[in-house]
């Protein structure tokens, strides 16, 4: 009878875990966030391994099967690796899709143009929101009181989804990435990684001015908006642990907008000082916490800048008096020495992916807290 009472108790436990749904999800950043609202129930997927380019990239054989077998993918959209459309087609017909830049609620950037920025209204962009009653969030005044599960009264994002002027193509080379922990690499014999030399990391994503600017989970208010959306695609498939779901969810909130504070707290002193920044990455996170670029040294999409730009950059430097660069793993040092011209740059460097970071529950926190912590170091006097 004991015997008959365990075995009837695991297959019971085996079909509670056979209806947790299995996700797949882009970019470490999302992997995180969804890893959080998961706990506890299950772990979801990473397709896009953090040291590749979510931009273009060559999907492993592993890879390629979490796609193929998901209930749910959850990715960043279009605007940000346009090359995953295909795949999801064909390998995931059935799967539904959680598309978060088209999460109503969201505050969307554009792409800046010219080298010295043109001015930004952070207000006016099309699909932009920024989170006028948010609900609960405490010590955020533009968070109160707005309905998480609704997204109701965002009117300004009805023209977001379209988000024109996006090439989907262009997906001619793919750049070099290494292991990631934790992901099952069988079968990587039959495909030769070593053949794809690293490219241009935004290679196939559209950068021109006004365009969407992609990199939209370095705003830690649009990761909490994401959090509600993802509790509630996961509830819909399994709505056993939808509890569960939003309770994970609401304590990632809390986590973030105690993160959020202690952020905003260290970056406060920092306003107005001027700096410099590799490719323009970081404006989600600038224009959040109110310390905002000069210049950028290389066109958005990443690709090596030619001696006018650089010229153009260090008269930059030179009318504002920047005392920092931001580096990025990449990039060229002597680069640096470029922009000198008689003056002591700083530098630091910053990664919006978060390739350095072991992906999992941490690691969304610890890549804000790092972004943070290279923004103190570099722009500190």
């Amino acid at each position: 009878m004991r015997r008959l009472l365990c075995t009837t108790l695991l297959f019971s436990a085996g079909l509670a875990h056979a209806e947790v749904p299995r996700v797949a999800t882009d970019i470490a950043p999302v992997h995180s966030l969804v890893s959080m609202v998961m706990q506890g129930a299950g772990s979801p997927d990473l397709i896009i391994p953090p040291g590749a380019s979510p931009h273009s990239y060559a999907m492993r054989p592993s890879e390629a099967r979490a796609v193929a077998k998901a209930d749910l993918v959850v990715w960043v959209g279009p605007s940000l690796a346009p090359w995953l459309e295909e795949p999801m087609s064909s390998l995931a017909q059935g799967a539904e899709r959680l598309t978060l830049q088209d999460v109503e609620g969201i505050r969307l950037l554009t792409n800046r143009s010219g080298v010295a920025f043109e001015a930004h209204d952070h207000g006016d962009h099309e699909g932009h929101d920024d989170h006028d009653g948010h609900e609960d969030h405490a010590g955020h005044d533009d968070h109160e009181g707005h309905d998480h599960s609704a997204h109701e009264g965002h009117g300004d994002h009805e023209d977001h989804k379209d988000h024109e002027g996006h090439d989907h193509g262009a997906h001619e080379d793919h750049e070099d990435h290494g292991d990631h922990e934790g992901h099952d690499h069988a079968d990587h014999d039959d495909h030769d990684h070593d053949a794809h030399e690293e490219a241009d990391a935004h290679e196939g994503h559209n950068h021109a001015p006004g365009a969407l600017d992609p990199h939209i989970w370095l705003d830690p208010q649009n990761a909490m908006v994401w959090l509600d959306a993802i509790a509630a695609s996961l509830s819909a498939q399994d709505p056993e642990n939808a509890s569960l779901y939003a309770d994970n969810a609401a304590q990632a909130q809390a986590q973030l907008v105690d993160l959020q504070a202690d952020i905003q707290a260290e970056l406060t002193p920092l306003r107005g000082q001027k700096f410099v920044v590799f490719h323009d990455a970081y404006h989600y996170f600038e224009a959040r916490f109110d310390v905002e670029a000069s210049a950028a040294i290389s066109l958005s999409d990443g690709a090596a800048p030619s001696a006018a730009r650089l010229a153009e950059v260090r008269d930059v430097v030179k009318d504002t008096q920047a005392a920092c660069v931001f580096t990025e793993p990449q990039f060229n040092a002597g680069l640096v020495d470029a922009l000198q011209d008689g003056t002591a740059l700083k530098s630091a460097s910053l990664d919006p992916i978060g390739a350095a970071l072991e992906p999992g529950v941490d690691m969304y926190p610890a890549l804000l807290r790092d972004l943070a912590a290279a923004f103190t170091s570099c722009l500190t006097k």
